[in-house]
């Protein structure tokens, strides 16, 4: 195979449904230590590390665990997880190894949406693309 133009890459950007779209956009800047590059009523969004979060305040919110769970990197899941339980995060999955030294775990924000968080010594950011 070699056009390779039509093969995904990595991920891009990972969409929350955000009906109290103030409250997500100052919730979300809290939580990650950034403020959004983008910050629109239709739309808000962060760069998170090179990857997008982003807050739509229209999207269906759907109920937890329904869906997908997109995994951001941290250095500490632990201290994340009690990090973002301090700032009104519900417990869904309490920091666990799943093998290989990997820890993951995963919060209910205050809008209904599961966020996952996840310590992994093999993330190779070079290996993005």
């Amino acid at each position: 195979m070699s056009d390779t133009s039509a093969l995904p890459k990595g991920l891009r950007t990972l969409l929350y449904p955000a009906p109290d779209l103030p409250r997500a956009k100052e919730w979300y800047a809290r939580a990650f230590g950034v403020a959004p590059y983008f910050d629109q009523p239709f739309y808000v969004g962060f760069n998170i590390g090179g990857f997008e979060l982003g807050l739509v305040p229209d999207a269906p919110v759907a109920t937890p665990p329904a869906g997908t769970v997109g995994y951001w990197g941290v250095d500490d899941a632990a201290a994340a997880h009690a990090r973002l339980l301090t700032l009104g995060a519900v417990d869904h999955e309490a920091p666990h190894e799943v093998g290989g030294g990997i820890v993951v775990a995963t919060v209910c924000d205050p809008f209904g949406n599961l966020l996952g968080l996840i310590q992994n010594p093999h993330f190779n950011p070079a290996a993005v693309r």
